[in-house]
Order: C-alpha cells, then structure tokens, then sequence
C-alpha cells in the first residue's frame, strides 16, 4: 500500500452565535470571547447596528458596563467592507439587522474568519426574531444564554416589555424590559 500524501488543511473559518433573552449575558459573552482573541494578538472587528446607542455611539457595551470599541452601521454591507484584513469580527445586536447578515457571515466564514454574533432569538412576543434562526441553523458554535426570572427566580429565556406598544423595535434596557421564565412572561396588551 501506498503511503498517502500529506495534506495540508485549509484555512477554514466559522460562525458562533451567542443567544438567549435580554439580561442574559450575550454581549458580556461576546465581549469576553474578543478580548480573548485581541490577548492572541489576533486582529479583530467590532460591529453593532446604529439603532443601538443606548450606553454608547462607539462602542460595544453590556447591561454590566464591561465595553470594546466598535464600528457603528447603518447597513450590513458595511462588515464586509471594515473587515478585510481582520481575523475576528463580532457582530452584538444582530436582531437589529437584515437578513442579509446571514450570507454576510457566511461570507466571512468561506473566507477563513472567525465570526461571532450575539442576538436576542425571540421578541418581546416569544416569537422568533430574525435573522436570528437563520445563523443559529448555519452556525457551527451555539451558546444560549439564560437570566434570572425576576418574578420567581427560575431560569429565564425570554424577554418581558415592560410597556404597552404593537411595535417589535423598541430599544431600550432595564426601563422597558426585564427577564422572565415561561410561566411568568405575557403578551402587554397592545394599543
């Protein structure tokens, strides 16, 4: 028998997506898997959607104030044009964006990147949000994240808004929002 010739493996990249309900923990998450890699002196990319400036323009920042500096945009085009010669990109607020995120990612990934997005999965309404089911489906890293229900303490998966609106995008934290497990979330009537 002949001896196989060595291969050698392509570069290869790869998506994880982080998430779960508000006070979760995504963006803490998130935020500790880029330090990490800037500490592996790896080159790295910040991303979050211009709707979400509640704690800051120019960074990435969690419900527990930990923060890296981030690219503000206005539409998904723009990480591929920030993000050429970066090795990590990190994506925070994707449900914030379009559903062309997913091709993006999946770009990024064809192109050796590691790719790393945090995103609420469900809306205030416990109804998926996109493009969030999409990269859960294409991702080959998952971490769901859950809180603490702030009515009875048990594990928490949703988000519970806190007023009453027929909107789906209302930004906000803490004044509009809270954590909440199965069996205490409900719907607000709308108005």
């Amino acid at each position: 028998m002949e001896p196989k010739p060595h291969v050698i493996p392509k570069e290869t990249g790869w998506i994880e997506v982080i998430t779960g309900c508000m006070f979760s923990g995504k963006t803490e998450e998130l935020i500790r898997r880029l330090k990490r890699a800037k500490i592996a002196k790896q080159s790295v990319k910040i991303f979050k959607p211009v709707i979400d400036v509640r704690y800051s323009s120019d960074a990435i920042v969690s419900h527990s104030e930990q923060s890296l500096p981030s690219i503000l945009i206005k539409d998904v085009n723009e990480i591929l044009e920030h993000s050429e010669d970066a090795q990590v990109i990190g994506i925070d607020e994707a449900q914030f964006l379009s559903n062309e995120l997913v091709g993006i990612c999946n770009q990024l990934a064809d192109k050796g990147k590691r790719v790393i997005v945090a995103g609420l999965d469900m809306d205030y309404r416990g109804v998926p949000f996109e493009p969030m089911p999409q990269l859960l489906s294409i991702a080959e890293y998952i971490t769901k994240s859950l809180a603490i229900c702030v009515k009875c303490g048990n594990p928490a998966d949703r988000t519970q808004r806190k007023t009453a609106s027929s909107k789906r995008l209302i930004v906000g934290a803490a004044d509009l929002y809270e954590a909440r497990c199965r069996k205490c979330h409900y719907i607000p009537e709308e108005i």
